[in-house]
Protein backbone atom coordinates (compact mmCIF):
# COMPACT_ATOMS: atom_id res chain seq x y z
CA UNK A 1 0.00 0.00 0.00
CA UNK A 2 1.29 2.92 -1.11
CA UNK A 3 2.58 5.75 2.31
CA UNK A 4 0.74 8.38 0.25
CA UNK A 5 -3.01 9.40 -0.12
CA UNK A 6 -4.68 10.11 -3.47
CA UNK A 7 -3.80 13.82 -3.61
CA UNK A 8 0.07 12.21 -3.52
CA UNK A 9 0.44 13.72 0.34
CA UNK A 10 1.53 10.96 3.06
CA UNK A 11 -1.21 9.75 4.40
CA UNK A 12 -1.74 10.60 8.22
CA UNK A 13 -1.47 7.24 10.77
CA UNK A 14 -1.28 6.42 14.23
CA UNK A 15 2.10 5.97 16.11
CA UNK A 16 1.83 2.16 15.07
CA UNK A 17 1.19 3.11 11.32
CA UNK A 18 -2.80 2.26 11.07
CA UNK A 19 -3.87 4.74 8.14
CA UNK A 20 -6.36 7.16 10.42
CA UNK A 21 -9.55 7.69 8.21
CA UNK A 22 -10.96 11.04 10.36
CA UNK A 23 -9.26 13.53 12.52
CA UNK A 24 -11.99 15.58 12.80
CA UNK A 25 -14.26 14.15 15.39
CA UNK A 26 -13.73 11.82 18.80
CA UNK A 27 -15.92 8.55 19.12
CA UNK A 28 -19.48 9.31 20.44
CA UNK A 29 -22.76 7.41 21.21
CA UNK A 30 -24.79 9.27 19.41
CA UNK A 31 -23.95 13.25 17.83
CA UNK A 32 -24.39 14.50 21.42
CA UNK A 33 -21.91 11.86 23.22
CA UNK A 34 -20.96 10.40 25.72
CA UNK A 35 -17.16 9.33 24.33
CA UNK A 36 -15.97 6.31 23.41
CA UNK A 37 -13.55 3.99 25.17
CA UNK A 38 -12.58 2.36 21.84
CA UNK A 39 -11.48 5.79 20.70
CA UNK A 40 -7.57 4.94 20.75
CA UNK A 41 -6.95 7.83 18.53
CA UNK A 42 -8.19 10.49 20.93
CA UNK A 43 -6.54 8.89 23.66
CA UNK A 44 -3.21 8.73 22.14
CA UNK A 45 -3.45 12.09 21.24
CA UNK A 46 -3.90 12.91 24.64
CA UNK A 47 -1.67 10.69 26.11
CA UNK A 48 0.94 12.04 24.18
CA UNK A 49 -0.08 15.85 24.86
CA UNK A 50 0.64 15.08 28.27
CA UNK A 51 3.61 13.82 27.71
CA UNK A 52 4.67 16.64 25.19
CA UNK A 53 7.14 18.40 27.74
CA UNK A 54 10.34 16.78 29.35
CA UNK A 55 12.18 18.28 32.50
CA UNK A 56 13.85 21.08 31.22
CA UNK A 57 17.52 22.01 31.99
CA UNK A 58 18.44 22.66 35.65
CA UNK A 59 20.91 25.05 34.51
CA UNK A 60 21.01 25.93 30.80
CA UNK A 61 17.56 25.82 30.19
CA UNK A 62 17.14 28.25 27.75
CA UNK A 63 19.04 27.95 24.70
CA UNK A 64 19.35 28.15 20.87
CA UNK A 65 21.79 26.20 18.86
CA UNK A 66 22.47 25.18 15.16
CA UNK A 67 24.36 22.51 13.10
CA UNK A 68 27.54 23.46 11.30
CA UNK A 69 31.16 22.36 10.51
CA UNK A 70 34.75 22.82 12.19
CA UNK A 71 37.52 22.98 9.96
CA UNK A 72 41.32 22.57 10.82
CA UNK A 73 43.50 25.87 9.64
CA UNK A 74 46.62 25.14 11.55
CA UNK A 75 49.01 22.02 12.08
CA UNK A 76 49.21 21.34 16.32
CA UNK A 77 50.02 17.53 15.62
CA UNK A 78 53.21 18.41 18.08
CA UNK A 79 50.16 18.86 21.12
CA UNK A 80 47.56 15.87 20.02
CA UNK A 81 47.14 13.29 18.26
CA UNK A 82 43.21 13.87 17.96
CA UNK A 83 42.15 12.59 14.51
CA UNK A 84 39.88 15.95 14.29
CA UNK A 85 42.82 17.68 13.99
CA UNK A 86 45.07 15.65 12.13
CA UNK A 87 45.18 17.52 8.78
CA UNK A 88 44.76 21.14 7.87
CA UNK A 89 42.04 21.37 5.72
CA UNK A 90 39.77 18.40 7.61
CA UNK A 91 36.04 18.98 8.09
CA UNK A 92 34.28 17.74 10.88
CA UNK A 93 30.55 18.24 11.20
CA UNK A 94 29.43 19.79 14.44
CA UNK A 95 26.47 21.09 16.58
CA UNK A 96 26.20 24.40 18.60
CA UNK A 97 24.23 25.35 21.55
CA UNK A 98 24.02 28.28 23.19
CA UNK A 99 22.25 29.33 26.61
CA UNK A 100 21.34 31.39 29.29
CA UNK A 101 22.66 29.75 32.94
CA UNK A 102 20.15 31.27 35.49
CA UNK A 103 17.04 31.85 34.00
CA UNK A 104 13.67 28.85 32.95
CA UNK A 105 12.98 27.86 29.75
CA UNK A 106 10.37 30.47 28.98
CA UNK A 107 13.16 33.62 30.05
CA UNK A 108 13.83 36.29 28.41
CA UNK A 109 17.14 36.00 25.76
CA UNK A 110 18.49 39.65 26.92
CA UNK A 111 18.54 38.83 30.34
CA UNK A 112 22.28 39.79 32.15
CA UNK A 113 23.37 35.98 32.44
CA UNK A 114 26.57 34.45 31.67
CA UNK A 115 26.06 32.56 28.41
CA UNK A 116 26.58 28.79 27.65
CA UNK A 117 28.58 27.72 24.77
CA UNK A 118 28.38 24.06 24.21
CA UNK A 119 29.91 22.33 21.19
CA UNK A 120 29.54 18.73 19.57
CA UNK A 121 32.25 17.28 17.21
CA UNK A 122 31.08 14.36 16.04
CA UNK A 123 34.80 13.28 15.13
CA UNK A 124 35.19 9.58 13.01
CA UNK A 125 36.78 8.47 16.44
CA UNK A 126 33.86 9.58 18.40
CA UNK A 127 31.97 12.12 19.36
CA UNK A 128 34.10 14.96 21.74
CA UNK A 129 31.52 17.40 23.50
CA UNK A 130 33.21 20.94 24.42
CA UNK A 131 30.97 22.45 26.99
CA UNK A 132 31.92 25.89 28.28
CA UNK A 133 30.65 29.44 28.86
CA UNK A 134 31.45 32.86 27.33
CA UNK A 135 33.70 33.44 29.90
CA UNK A 136 37.11 32.17 30.66
CA UNK A 137 36.45 31.53 34.52
CA UNK A 138 33.79 30.22 36.89
CA UNK A 139 32.13 31.41 39.85
CA UNK A 140 33.52 28.27 42.23
CA UNK A 141 36.34 26.17 41.31
CA UNK A 142 34.93 23.39 43.97
CA UNK A 143 32.09 21.60 43.07
CA UNK A 144 30.84 20.79 46.64
CA UNK A 145 29.70 24.55 45.89
CA UNK A 146 28.17 24.33 42.79
CA UNK A 147 24.67 23.53 44.13
CA UNK A 148 24.92 25.94 46.21
CA UNK A 149 25.80 28.58 43.95
CA UNK A 150 23.15 27.56 41.57
CA UNK A 151 20.07 27.75 44.35
CA UNK A 152 21.21 31.45 44.68
CA UNK A 153 20.16 32.00 40.96
CA UNK A 154 17.13 30.29 41.23
CA UNK A 155 13.73 31.03 43.07
CA UNK A 156 13.53 31.68 46.58
CA UNK A 157 11.42 28.53 47.89
CA UNK A 158 9.49 31.26 50.12
CA UNK A 159 8.92 34.03 47.88
CA UNK A 160 9.28 31.69 44.38
CA UNK A 161 10.97 34.95 43.11
CA UNK A 162 14.90 35.53 42.24
CA UNK A 163 16.74 36.98 45.44
CA UNK A 164 19.37 39.79 45.58
CA UNK A 165 19.85 39.35 48.89
CA UNK A 166 21.06 35.48 47.92
CA UNK A 167 23.51 36.10 45.25
CA UNK A 168 25.20 38.85 47.33
CA UNK A 169 25.17 36.83 50.44
CA UNK A 170 26.91 33.64 48.46
CA UNK A 171 29.27 36.06 46.36
CA UNK A 172 30.32 37.79 49.62
CA UNK A 173 31.61 34.49 51.48
CA UNK A 174 32.95 32.95 48.13
CA UNK A 175 35.47 35.86 46.96
CA UNK A 176 36.51 33.57 44.37
CA UNK A 177 33.21 34.74 42.59
CA UNK A 178 34.21 37.92 42.39
CA UNK A 179 36.53 37.97 39.00
CA UNK A 180 33.06 35.94 36.96
CA UNK A 181 31.09 38.60 38.83
CA UNK A 182 32.95 41.52 37.20
CA UNK A 183 32.97 39.95 33.55
CA UNK A 184 29.14 39.40 34.16
CA UNK A 185 28.42 42.87 35.77
CA UNK A 186 30.74 44.54 32.24
CA UNK A 187 29.30 45.16 29.20
CA UNK A 188 29.71 41.63 28.13
CA UNK A 189 26.95 40.30 30.03
CA UNK A 190 24.27 41.10 27.60
CA UNK A 191 25.70 40.01 24.39
CA UNK A 192 23.32 41.39 21.58
CA UNK A 193 22.55 37.70 20.24
CA UNK A 194 25.00 34.59 20.07
CA UNK A 195 27.06 35.41 17.26
CA UNK A 196 28.18 38.58 19.21
CA UNK A 197 30.26 36.73 21.75
CA UNK A 198 33.42 34.51 22.64
CA UNK A 199 33.23 31.28 23.83
CA UNK A 200 35.59 29.40 26.15
CA UNK A 201 36.54 25.64 27.45
CA UNK A 202 36.81 27.60 30.77
CA UNK A 203 38.17 24.51 32.00
CA UNK A 204 41.79 23.24 31.87
CA UNK A 205 42.25 19.95 29.49
CA UNK A 206 44.93 18.21 28.82
CA UNK A 207 46.29 17.40 25.21
CA UNK A 208 48.79 14.76 24.25
CA UNK A 209 50.74 13.94 21.10
CA UNK A 210 51.59 10.82 19.28
CA UNK A 211 54.64 10.51 21.28
CA UNK A 212 52.74 10.26 24.71
CA UNK A 213 53.82 13.68 25.61
CA UNK A 214 51.02 15.46 27.53
CA UNK A 215 49.97 19.32 27.73
CA UNK A 216 47.59 21.02 29.36
CA UNK A 217 45.04 23.21 27.16
CA UNK A 218 42.58 26.20 27.54
CA UNK A 219 40.09 26.08 24.65
CA UNK A 220 39.25 29.91 23.35
CA UNK A 221 36.76 30.24 20.55
CA UNK A 222 36.55 33.73 19.12
CA UNK A 223 33.39 35.58 17.29
CA UNK A 224 34.39 36.77 13.83
CA UNK A 225 31.36 38.81 13.93
CA UNK A 226 32.85 41.52 16.37
CA UNK A 227 31.70 42.16 19.92
CA UNK A 228 28.07 43.87 20.23
CA UNK A 229 26.57 44.17 23.78
CA UNK A 230 23.42 46.28 25.31
CA UNK A 231 22.87 47.88 28.47
CA UNK A 232 20.74 47.31 31.19
CA UNK A 233 18.30 49.54 29.67
CA UNK A 234 18.54 48.75 26.04
CA UNK A 235 17.89 45.25 26.95
CA UNK A 236 15.25 45.72 29.21
CA UNK A 237 13.17 47.58 26.04
CA UNK A 238 13.72 44.85 23.95
CA UNK A 239 12.44 42.39 26.27
CA UNK A 240 9.12 44.67 26.55
CA UNK A 241 8.50 43.52 23.06
CA UNK A 242 10.79 40.46 21.94
CA UNK A 243 11.41 37.53 24.49
CA UNK A 244 13.00 35.44 21.79
CA UNK A 245 15.44 38.04 20.23
CA UNK A 246 18.46 35.47 20.44
CA UNK A 247 16.74 32.56 18.69
CA UNK A 248 15.66 35.05 15.82
CA UNK A 249 18.81 36.44 15.21
CA UNK A 250 20.72 33.32 14.93
CA UNK A 251 17.91 31.50 13.10
CA UNK A 252 16.91 34.12 10.95
CA UNK A 253 21.37 34.88 9.90
CA UNK A 254 21.85 31.17 8.57
CA UNK A 255 18.57 31.15 7.26
CA UNK A 256 19.62 34.32 5.11
CA UNK A 257 23.23 32.24 4.55
CA UNK A 258 24.98 34.97 7.02
CA UNK A 259 26.43 31.93 8.34
CA UNK A 260 28.70 33.01 11.73
CA UNK A 261 31.93 31.62 12.34
CA UNK A 262 34.65 31.66 14.92
CA UNK A 263 38.15 30.84 15.06
CA UNK A 264 39.33 28.35 17.86
CA UNK A 265 42.32 29.10 19.16
CA UNK A 266 44.38 27.13 22.51
CA UNK A 267 46.87 27.98 24.75
CA UNK A 268 49.02 25.06 25.31
CA UNK A 269 51.49 24.66 28.63
CA UNK A 270 54.41 21.92 28.93
CA UNK A 271 53.06 19.53 31.78
CA UNK A 272 55.79 20.22 34.38
CA UNK A 273 55.01 23.98 33.97
CA UNK A 274 52.37 23.59 36.25
CA UNK A 275 54.37 23.19 38.90
CA UNK A 276 55.85 26.53 38.61
CA UNK A 277 52.59 29.33 37.76
CA UNK A 278 52.14 31.79 40.63
CA UNK A 279 48.58 30.76 40.60
CA UNK A 280 46.58 27.23 40.58
CA UNK A 281 46.29 26.24 36.72
CA UNK A 282 43.51 24.59 37.40
CA UNK A 283 41.65 26.85 39.45
CA UNK A 284 38.55 27.47 37.25
CA UNK A 285 38.20 31.04 38.83
CA UNK A 286 41.43 31.80 37.08
CA UNK A 287 42.93 32.51 33.43
CA UNK A 288 46.27 32.06 31.71
CA UNK A 289 48.00 35.26 30.81
CA UNK A 290 48.46 35.37 27.73
CA UNK A 291 51.48 36.71 27.64
CA UNK A 292 52.97 33.49 29.26
CA UNK A 293 51.15 31.35 26.83
CA UNK A 294 50.22 32.78 23.84
CA UNK A 295 46.99 31.95 21.92
CA UNK A 296 47.78 29.52 18.73
CA UNK A 297 45.26 29.26 16.42
CA UNK A 298 43.84 25.45 15.53
CA UNK A 299 40.48 25.59 13.25
CA UNK A 300 37.02 27.27 12.51
CA UNK A 301 33.53 26.95 13.46
CA UNK A 302 30.94 27.63 10.96
CA UNK A 303 27.41 27.56 11.95
CA UNK A 304 25.54 26.91 8.47
CA UNK A 305 22.22 24.72 8.83
CA UNK A 306 19.37 25.32 11.29
CA UNK A 307 17.96 22.04 13.18
CA UNK A 308 14.35 20.55 11.21
CA UNK A 309 12.88 20.17 14.91
CA UNK A 310 14.16 22.31 17.27
CA UNK A 311 12.85 19.74 20.17
CA UNK A 312 14.59 17.00 18.68
CA UNK A 313 17.67 18.61 17.47
CA UNK A 314 18.26 21.11 20.15
CA UNK A 315 15.95 20.26 23.47
CA UNK A 316 17.27 16.88 23.30
CA UNK A 317 21.06 17.74 22.46
CA UNK A 318 22.93 16.36 25.12
CA UNK A 319 26.49 17.72 26.11
CA UNK A 320 29.13 16.06 28.43
CA UNK A 321 32.72 16.60 29.12
CA UNK A 322 32.47 13.07 29.46
CA UNK A 323 32.58 12.79 25.80
CA UNK A 324 36.15 12.96 24.94
CA UNK A 325 38.34 11.64 21.84
CA UNK A 326 42.13 10.16 21.25
CA UNK A 327 44.44 13.01 21.89
CA UNK A 328 42.01 14.90 24.26
CA UNK A 329 41.72 14.29 28.07
CA UNK A 330 41.28 16.02 31.44
CA UNK A 331 43.38 17.70 34.08
CA UNK A 332 43.75 17.61 38.21
CA UNK A 333 40.42 20.56 37.75
CA UNK A 334 38.23 19.77 40.19
CA UNK A 335 35.21 21.21 38.50
CA UNK A 336 36.00 19.46 35.70
CA UNK A 337 36.17 16.15 37.30
CA UNK A 338 32.66 16.82 39.08
CA UNK A 339 31.41 17.83 35.51
CA UNK A 340 32.73 14.72 33.60
CA UNK A 341 30.40 12.97 35.83
CA UNK A 342 26.98 15.38 36.79
CA UNK A 343 26.42 16.28 32.98
CA UNK A 344 25.76 12.82 31.61
CA UNK A 345 24.00 11.99 34.95
CA UNK A 346 21.67 14.84 34.15
CA UNK A 347 21.13 13.65 30.82
CA UNK A 348 19.93 10.27 31.72
CA UNK A 349 17.91 11.58 34.40
CA UNK A 350 16.26 14.24 31.87
CA UNK A 351 15.95 12.31 28.40
CA UNK A 352 16.63 8.53 29.55
CA UNK A 353 18.91 5.92 29.45
CA UNK A 354 19.61 5.66 26.18
CA UNK A 355 20.36 9.58 25.65
CA UNK A 356 22.81 9.13 23.55
CA UNK A 357 21.34 7.12 20.53
CA UNK A 358 19.28 10.16 20.16
CA UNK A 359 19.74 10.78 16.40
CA UNK A 360 21.15 14.07 17.51
CA UNK A 361 24.04 12.83 20.30
CA UNK A 362 24.17 9.67 18.65
CA UNK A 363 27.66 9.15 17.21
CA UNK A 364 28.59 9.11 13.58
CA UNK A 365 31.82 6.96 13.87
CA UNK A 366 30.94 3.05 14.41
CA UNK A 367 29.26 2.41 18.32
CA UNK A 368 30.03 -0.94 20.45
CA UNK A 369 29.63 -1.65 23.67
CA UNK A 370 27.71 -4.09 26.23
CA UNK A 371 24.98 -1.58 27.69
CA UNK A 372 21.98 -3.80 28.22
CA UNK A 373 17.92 -3.52 28.20
CA UNK A 374 16.70 -0.33 30.24
CA UNK A 375 13.79 1.98 28.87
CA UNK A 376 13.26 3.28 25.15
CA UNK A 377 15.46 0.37 23.93
CA UNK A 378 15.41 0.65 20.71
CA UNK A 379 18.50 -0.98 19.32
CA UNK A 380 19.06 -4.24 21.00
CA UNK A 381 22.59 -4.37 22.06
CA UNK A 382 25.74 -2.90 20.03
CA UNK A 383 28.33 -5.23 20.99
CA UNK A 384 28.89 -6.55 17.33
CA UNK A 385 27.89 -10.39 17.97
CA UNK A 386 24.37 -11.56 18.17
CA UNK A 387 25.62 -14.07 20.93
CA UNK A 388 27.86 -11.44 23.09
CA UNK A 389 26.22 -9.61 25.86
CA UNK A 390 29.29 -9.80 28.02
CA UNK A 391 33.32 -9.21 28.00
CA UNK A 392 35.02 -10.91 27.40
CA UNK A 393 33.55 -13.37 24.84
CA UNK A 394 34.26 -16.07 22.64
CA UNK A 395 31.68 -15.08 19.97
CA UNK A 396 33.55 -12.41 18.15
CA UNK A 397 31.49 -9.14 20.57
CA UNK A 398 33.77 -5.65 19.95
CA UNK A 399 37.10 -5.80 21.92
CA UNK A 400 39.79 -3.04 23.60
CA UNK A 401 41.97 -1.34 22.22
CA UNK A 402 45.22 -0.45 24.12
CA UNK A 403 46.40 1.92 21.10
CA UNK A 404 43.84 4.49 22.09
CA UNK A 405 45.05 4.69 25.95
CA UNK A 406 46.10 7.74 27.43
CA UNK A 407 49.46 8.33 29.07
CA UNK A 408 49.13 8.22 32.60
CA UNK A 409 48.37 11.85 34.77
CA UNK A 410 50.59 12.93 36.88
CA UNK A 411 49.17 13.38 41.02
CA UNK A 412 50.14 13.88 43.90
CA UNK A 413 49.43 14.88 47.76
CA UNK A 414 47.37 13.67 50.52
CA UNK A 415 43.84 12.44 50.05
CA UNK A 416 41.57 14.85 52.48
CA UNK A 417 39.34 18.07 52.33
CA UNK A 418 42.16 20.69 51.88
CA UNK A 419 41.40 24.24 52.99
CA UNK A 420 42.54 25.49 49.35
CA UNK A 421 39.84 28.65 50.50
CA UNK A 422 42.08 30.12 52.78
CA UNK A 423 45.14 29.95 50.61
CA UNK A 424 44.36 31.34 47.34
CA UNK A 425 44.98 34.91 45.64
CA UNK A 426 41.47 36.01 44.95
CA UNK A 427 41.79 39.52 44.06
CA UNK A 428 44.90 39.66 41.90
CA UNK A 429 43.47 38.58 38.10
CA UNK A 430 40.54 40.45 39.29
CA UNK A 431 42.56 43.90 40.17
CA UNK A 432 44.17 43.85 36.48
CA UNK A 433 40.82 43.32 34.91
CA UNK A 434 39.74 46.19 36.66
CA UNK A 435 42.56 48.92 36.80
CA UNK A 436 44.48 47.84 33.47
CA UNK A 437 41.86 46.03 31.18
CA UNK A 438 38.80 47.95 31.45
CA UNK A 439 38.77 51.72 30.23
CA UNK A 440 37.59 54.54 32.63
CA UNK A 441 33.97 53.79 30.65
CA UNK A 442 33.27 50.73 30.50
CA UNK A 443 34.58 50.84 34.55
CA UNK A 444 31.54 53.40 34.96
CA UNK A 445 29.12 51.09 33.55
CA UNK A 446 29.99 48.15 35.21
CA UNK A 447 29.92 50.12 38.74
CA UNK A 448 26.15 51.11 37.59
CA UNK A 449 25.00 47.47 36.89
CA UNK A 450 26.61 46.29 40.31
CA UNK A 451 24.78 48.87 42.20
CA UNK A 452 21.40 47.98 39.97
CA UNK A 453 22.23 44.23 40.76
CA UNK A 454 22.75 45.15 44.15
CA UNK A 455 19.09 46.71 44.69
CA UNK A 456 16.72 44.73 46.76
CA UNK A 457 19.36 43.09 49.12
CA UNK A 458 17.81 42.67 52.51
CA UNK A 459 20.71 42.83 54.67
CA UNK A 460 23.29 45.70 54.85
CA UNK A 461 25.68 43.77 56.36
CA UNK A 462 25.93 41.48 53.35
CA UNK A 463 26.78 44.26 51.51
CA UNK A 464 29.44 45.78 53.94
CA UNK A 465 30.81 42.59 53.05
CA UNK A 466 31.23 42.38 49.61
CA UNK A 467 32.16 45.84 49.02
CA UNK A 468 34.85 44.68 51.55
CA UNK A 469 36.05 42.14 49.22
CA UNK A 470 35.87 45.33 46.07
CA UNK A 471 38.11 47.57 48.13
CA UNK A 472 40.59 45.00 48.75
CA UNK A 473 40.42 44.20 44.85
CA UNK A 474 40.88 47.83 44.52
CA UNK A 475 40.10 50.94 46.25
CA UNK A 476 38.64 52.42 43.36
CA UNK A 477 36.15 49.92 42.56
CA UNK A 478 34.70 49.94 45.72
CA UNK A 479 34.69 53.49 46.03
CA UNK A 480 33.15 53.40 42.24
CA UNK A 481 30.47 50.99 43.31
CA UNK A 482 29.52 53.42 46.77
CA UNK A 483 29.40 56.53 44.49
CA UNK A 484 27.11 54.56 42.07
CA UNK A 485 24.83 53.40 44.43
CA UNK A 486 24.37 56.51 46.24
CA UNK A 487 23.54 58.28 42.71
CA UNK A 488 20.74 55.16 42.41
CA UNK A 489 19.11 56.03 45.67
CA UNK A 490 19.50 59.72 44.93
CA UNK A 491 17.20 58.70 41.54
CA UNK A 492 14.47 57.11 43.32
CA UNK A 493 14.26 59.60 46.05
CA UNK A 494 13.65 62.22 43.32
CA UNK A 495 11.18 59.86 41.89
CA UNK A 496 9.12 59.29 45.16
CA UNK A 497 8.80 62.87 45.82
Amino acid sequence: MSQNDPSGRPRMTTTAGAPIASNQNSETAGVRGPLLMQDYQLLEKLAHQNRERIPERVVHAKGWGAFGTFTVTNDISQYSCASIFSQVGKTTDMLARFSTVAGEAGAADHERDVRGFSLKFYTDEGNWDMVGNNTPVFFVRDPLKFPDFIHTQKRHPRTNMRSATAMWDFWGQQPESLHQVTILMSDRGIPQDPTFMNGYGSHTYSFWNAAGERFWVKFHFKTQQGHRHFTNGEAAEIIGHNREGYQEALFGKIEDGQFPRWKMMVQVMPELDAEKTPYDPFDLTKVWPHSDYPLIEVGEVELNRNAENYFAQIEQSAFSPSNKVRGIGYSPDKMLQARVFSYADAHRYRLGTHYEHLPVNAAKAPVHHYHKDGSMNFFGHKSGSLDAYYEPNSFGGAVEDPSFAEPPLRISGEAGRHPHQQQMDDYTQVRALHDTVLTEEERGRLYKNLAAAMEGVSDERILDRVLAHFDAISPAYGAGIRAARAEMAERHRHAAE
